[in-house]
């Protein structure tokens, strides 16, 4: 039985990285110009893709498991990490021509524009980006980004800790919840400037300041902030997901999206680098069809309908506001969150 391997941290990949540098490794394979059948002959050739992705690790564990289902021949290897990391990492193995990862899933929308124009990523040739319910003129971006769903952030609680939850992003001001409340580092990503904005757009520019005075934990990303609602290290989360997995493995905990709805939508790309390019290409494919859809978005938005679990149509969530989420507008806004919450 093949061993799971989803990797939470970056080190295996950094030191993988250090040993193709150092010379390690074999030759890349070729990108197959030809029918989609070839393409899969020669992804089972390769034998092996490696996805970069900011996705749940529950999430990507299912997808492992389903994807290896449907291609035996190739072993998925998945290293899970916030865009600010994978980022980094990508843009290191594009610069040096030796890539480690294959495909790689994020949600800075300011990264895909800034690299519109270079060979990071290269177009997806799959045959579901066609299929009629994936709507593909709306869901491709330059013909190589392409959406595979769309995270749906709201609060979240510990329903021992709070039996009767909060409504609206006001609730988590209630004196009685100071130092019980956790929130996400703005720094991580734009992605959560971006949300932190929304929830200035319908609360006010002094919300902020308010939640600060509450003294709320700073966690890296939703991830570990839904554990820790899980957990009870703190009875409530702004921006956690639905925390599904955590609900139906028994944890006491709740959510609501609130009236005003915010989503990330998660776009992937088969990185220009790729040692596996055809692999890249198939599971590309796979993560659209209804079986990888089935194991990404459970708890999530989805590219597809009447996918079991799923929250919400990914194609509707709005896009980001690229005026905080981008050049000095990021910065600046980053400074003042980072002021403020500090």
């Amino acid at each position: 039985m093949r061993t799971r391997r989803l990797v939470g941290a970056l080190a295996a990949a950094t030191l993988a990285l250090t040993v193709a540098a150092c010379g390690g490794g074999s030759e890349p394979s070729r990108a197959v110009d030809g029918p989609w059948e070839d393409v899969v002959a020669a992804a089972n050739k390769e034998g092996k893709v490696t996805l970069y992705s900011t996705q749940a690790a529950p999430r990507l564990a299912d997808l492992e498991k389903q994807f290896e289902k449907a291609y035996p021949a190739i072993d998925l290897e998945i290293v899970r990490g916030v865009d600010a990391d994978l980022l980094s990492k990508i843009d290191a193995e594009s610069r040096s021509g030796k890539g480690i990862g294959d495909v790689a899933v994020i949600t800075d929308i300011s990264w895909m524009k800034a690299n519109a124009d270079n060979d990071v990523a290269v177009p997806v040739v799959g045959p579901a980006f066609d299929a009629p319910d994936y709507h593909r003129a709306s869901s491709i971006v330059d013909d190589r980004f392409f959406l595979e769903g769309a995270v749906i952030l709201g609060l979240g609680w510990n329903t021992k800790a709070l039996p009767g939850g909060v409504k609206d992003a006001r609730g988590l001001l209630d004196p009685a919840l100071k130092g019980k409340i956790g929130i996400v580092n703005p720094a991580t990503s734009p992605t959560y400037l971006d949300y932190y904005a929304h929830i200035e757009k319908y609360y006010g520019e002094d919300y902020i300041k308010a939640l600060a005075a509450q003294n709320p934990r700073i966690y890296p990303s939703n991830q570990p902030l839904g554990q820790a609602v899980a957990s009870g290290e703190v009875t409530v989360g702004l921006m956690t997901d639905p925390m599904l997995t955590s609900k139906d493995a028994g944890a006491p905990v709740d959510w609501t999206a609130t009236e005003h709805v915010w989503g990330a939508k998660w776009y992937g790309l088969a990185l220009g680098s790729s040692p596996h390019p055809n692999a890249a290409q198939v599971l590309a494919d796979f993560m659209v069809t209804p079986a990888g859809q089935a194991a990404t978005t459970p708890g999530y938005a989805s590219v597809l309908p009447d996918i079991a679990g799923s929250v919400a149509n990914a194609q509707e969530v709005a896009d980001q506001n690229l005026d905080v989420t981008t050049g000095q507008g990021a910065q600046k806004y980053r400074s003042e969150l980072e002021q403020i919450l500090k």
